[in-house]
């Protein structure tokens, strides 16, 4: 897939501020840090949450087997776990052969993966259960995503067979949940009275987030970002997101997933981003994860996606042309 685009370099040098990983919960966390600090507030007396944003991070999402035990990094195995990661995935190394150095792609120039694991030195952005694991899919849902990965495996049959990041339609970084991903993984928050808006800088999606207590959008009606409602509790902005298309199956969701995101500025170059996943036709329990977004230097780069993007194209009329050619066999 062609993919023209440019990534803050200074993003690379985000600030991090160290939270305190005693406190297991994340929202203890933030009133930890919220009795020596005090939030701004905005023209009209919100919480400011206002500024560019980044979770890049190499946190792992689900906790790795090898720290199956374990819910937080010391100072040094931190230190050594970012070593050894930034080693593993160096795209600057070259192949051993032509075709695995092809293989490789971007070099690491391109990549905005960050070198530090979150803020809190979690072993995982998953905090519940306890395990760091998302939860099993339902027996349902695991026949949906075996049939997925079933045409995800064979030569596509129109574009619909493609990813949503193929299509240029959807990027998991765009969320919601707001997950970091190779690179991109930048954030413009802005507010107005009455409403948060959330710029994306992957394949530039903008959410608009009322906070005027108005009602959700019938259930007939989907949207690629669900239908996101927002409200103040205390310092902490709480939005509420139903309404997802039965095509994003975020982490093997489906069109049920009810989202719960929680933002909390606990210090100037942080805040703490959380959310709650609610499928119960999709996942045998809710689960929760944070992703503690840090300030970054701007600005925010366009992500152009589809100018000049001939791969969605060219694939399906190899898939054509492998069709005839079984045709004459």
């Amino acid at each position: 897939m062609t993919l023209r685009f440019l990534v803050p370099m200074s993003a690379l040098a985000a600030a991090a501020v160290l939270l305190a990983p005693a406190p297991a919960d994340g929202q203890a966390n933030a009133r930890v840090a919220a009795k020596t600090w005090t939030a701004p507030r905005t023209a009209d007396g919100q919480p400011d949450l206002q500024g560019l944003w980044t979770n890049a991070t190499i946190s792992p999402f689900e906790r790795p087997k090898d720290l199956a035990a374990k819910e937080f990094f010391t100072e040094e195995e931190a230190d050594a776990y970012e070593k050894r990661i930034a080693a593993n995935s160096n795209r600057d190394r070259r192949g051993d052969t032509a075709e695995a150095d092809v293989a490789g792609a971007y070099n690491d120039f391109w990549f905005d993966r960050g070198n530090k694991i979150v803020p809190t030195r979690r072993t995982s952005l998953v905090v519940d259960p306890p395990d760091g694991k998302v939860p099993p899919l339902t027996p349902e849902a695991q026949k949906a995503a075996t049939v997925r990965s079933e045409i995800s495996r064979r030569p596509p049959e129109g574009p619909e067979d493609m990813g949503l990041p193929e299509r240029c339609l959807l990027w998991p970084t765009a969320g919601p949940p707001l997950l970091p991903s190779g690179y991109n993984n930048n954030y413009q928050i802005l507010q107005v009275p009455g409403y948060v808006v959330i710029l994306i800088e992957m394949i530039h999606d903008v959410r608009i987030i009322p906070l005027d207590g108005r009602p959700h959008l019938p259930q007939h009606i989907r949207q690629w970002l669900g239908d996101s409602r927002g409200r103040w509790e205390g310092n902490t902005l709480v939005v509420d997101t139903p309404n997802f298309p039965d095509k994003t199956h975020f982490r093997g969701a489906d069109r049920n997933l009810h989202l719960i995101e929680r933002f909390t500025r606990v210090d100037p170059n942080t805040i703490l981003y959380e959310f709650t996943v609610d499928d119960p036709t999709a996942f045998t329990k809710t689960w929760k994860a944070q992703a503690p977004l840090t300030k970054t230097a701007g600005p925010i780069y366009e992500y152009a996606c589809h100018e000049g993007n001939y791969s969605m194209w060219n694939v399906l009329k190899g898939a054509h042309a492998q069709e005839k050619t079984a045709g004459l066999k």
